[in-house]
């Protein structure tokens, strides 16, 4: 499939040029339009006439876009989109609820993922790589494994591929398999990559069946359901990638879950307004503290020096 692309007719050379991939979500629009508030040139990449249309209508008057048709499966609509880019912002959530989202999604999400890396490794502009993944594929592990333990759970532990097949935690078996194969041919093509763990997304389109949330009440007992606000998620995607000391994964989350009455504020939000009731899996019991077990040190390390650090001006 050819990609097609409309000009916004701006190509200053002067810009460091980025390309956004499944600009169409969430996270992907609120980057394209932070990015292009920073004077970035932005190849915004989606999957559906529709994205390019809602796109267009958003920044209808900046100079600095370009709207790409580009499908994650096809390899050379990626090569198309990514052409002239310094970096490369990926990710992708195939439109799916835990009832459809199954252990095939792993195979989707690991070949969209390999084109993708394949592309950046073809590309010479491309300097790096932010890889959004997920805290399921940190968070999941068998509870009787005998691996000591390293303490709080942090960007340095996977989630078990066996335990996430056993109890069918499709997410976390899709974002480990897919976030590994990533990693492996950035470092096998020499790709400058760094991945973004997120936790829960707390987007406007967040449903209930969500398939993240498939084993929420396990997380919440374990003191590792962890959410994240889209703007806290953008400002990571941004500041990984314009500090050049960001390396690794990092676990990107603002807030824990870990009250009886954080499960239930979530749980309003999630449901419809017409649901009285919440879900089993979201009736915890009582009101007390569940200790914390996950950390993020490293990303709000590395934020807190970027936030005081001098403003980047892309153009420099």
């Amino acid at each position: 499939m050819a990609p097609e692309a409309v000009d916004f007719d701006g190509s200053s050379s002067s810009l460091k040029k980025v390309c956004v991939m499944d600009a169409g979500g969430s996270l992907g629009s609120s980057l394209v339009y932070r990015l292009l508030q920073r004077g970035y040139f932005v190849h915004a990449a989606v999957q559906s006439p529709v994205e390019i249309e809602s796109m267009i209508r958003r920044n209808i008057d900046n100079k600095n876009l370009r709207v790409f048709h580009t499908d994650p499966l096809d390899y050379h609509s990626i090569v198309e989109a990514l052409e002239g880019c310094c970096g490369l912002f990926y990710s992708f959530e195939p439109p799916f609820d835990q009832l459809s989202y199954d252990e095939l999604m792993a195979e989707v999400e690991v070949r969209a993922a390999h084109n993708v890396l394949e592309a950046c490794a073809q590309t010479d502009t491309i300097d790096k790589v932010v890889f959004t993944s997920s805290a399921t594929a940190v968070i999941w592990r068998d509870p009787n494994d005998s691996t000591p333990s390293l303490g709080d759970i942090d960007e340095r532990n996977w989630s078990d591929v066996n335990f996430c097949k056993k109890f069918k935690l499709w997410h976390g078996l899709s974002k480990a398999l897919t976030e590994k194969t990533a990693w492996a041919l950035a470092m096998d093509r020499g790709v400058n990559m760094v991945s973004i763990n997120a936790g829960l997304l707390l987007s406007p389109d967040l449903k209930v069946t969500h398939p993240y949330l498939k084993g929420a009440a396990e997380m919440y007992k374990d003191g590792i359901f962890v959410t994240v606000d889209l703007k806290f998620l953008v400002d990571s995607h941004i500041c990984v990638f314009e500090e050049s000391s960001a390396y690794g994964r990092y676990l990107c989350f603002n807030h824990v879950i870990n009250s009886n009455e954080d499960a239930v504020n979530l749980a309003q939000i999630l449901l419809p307004p017409n649901v009285s009731s919440l879900p089993p899996s979201m009736m915890v019991g009582d009101s007390n503290l569940v200790p914390q077990r996950i950390s993020n040190k490293k990303l709000n390390k590395l934020i807190a020096n970027f936030e005081g650090g001098a403003a980047f001006n892309p153009t420099e």
